[in-house]
């Protein structure tokens, strides 16, 4: 059997998110499936934020359509190891489109949280930062620290660059904080944010 490795991780999810969402006031969000968005939501919520439940390997592509829509806005992606894992090809899409103003978090805690813990493929040797780069996403790096917050959201939110950034989170089960799995109150109220019509 393979043997996990030692990334080193060492960041609080909940913080980093909340420090993060804190920091980029104006960006448009939308979280991957399961922790995610429990830590967006934990963060506090907003009608900036979209929650895609159920849609695992979606997040990436969704994002970069809404980055082209809305290019005078910072877009930012906040998901997981696994769900990325599962819609790795979008980000070869993403790096042949490169808008600017989309970044991609990817909390990576080497497991698949929402279905046992079992060990994903990021604890086993696959550097998703090294497959970012390898897709042509030039910015594409590691946070292990707090303290990169506010350089990551400085970038962020002067939309200054495609990007990529794993980090490196500790392994860790923290209360889930749900918010409302209405899709279609989630999609109207995020259009309206927008300034278009509900339907």
């Amino acid at each position: 059997m393979s043997q996990a490795i030692d990334t080193g991780a060492s960041v609080n999810r909940r913080e980093f998110v909340a420090c993060l969402l804190d920091a980029c006031p104006d960006a448009l969000v939308v979280t991957g499936l399961g922790s995610p968005t429990y830590d967006v939501f934990a963060a506090g919520d907003s009608d900036r934020y979209f929650y895609l439940w159920g849609a695992m390997g979606g997040t990436t592509t969704l994002a970069l359509g809404l980055a082209l829509a809305q290019p005078s806005r910072p877009v930012l992606v906040i998901t997981g190891d696994g769900e990325q894992l599962m819609g790795i090809g979008g980000l070869a899409t993403v790096a042949a489109q490169r808008p600017a103003n989309l970044s991609i978090v990817v909390l990576d805690n080497g497991h698949y949280g929402e279905t046992g813990m079992q060990r994903s493929h990021s604890s086993l040797g696959t550097r998703l930062v090294d497959v970012a780069r390898g897709f042509g996403i030039e910015q594409a790096h590691e946070v292990r620290a707090m303290e990169e917050v506010d350089a990551l959201a400085e970038s962020i939110n002067a939309r200054a660059g495609l990007r990529f950034v794993q980090v490196r989170i500790k392994t860790e089960e923290v209360p889930r904080a749900l918010p409302s799995r209405d899709g279609v109150h989630l999609k109207n109220r995020f259009r309206k944010a927008l300034g278009y019509s509900t339907i």
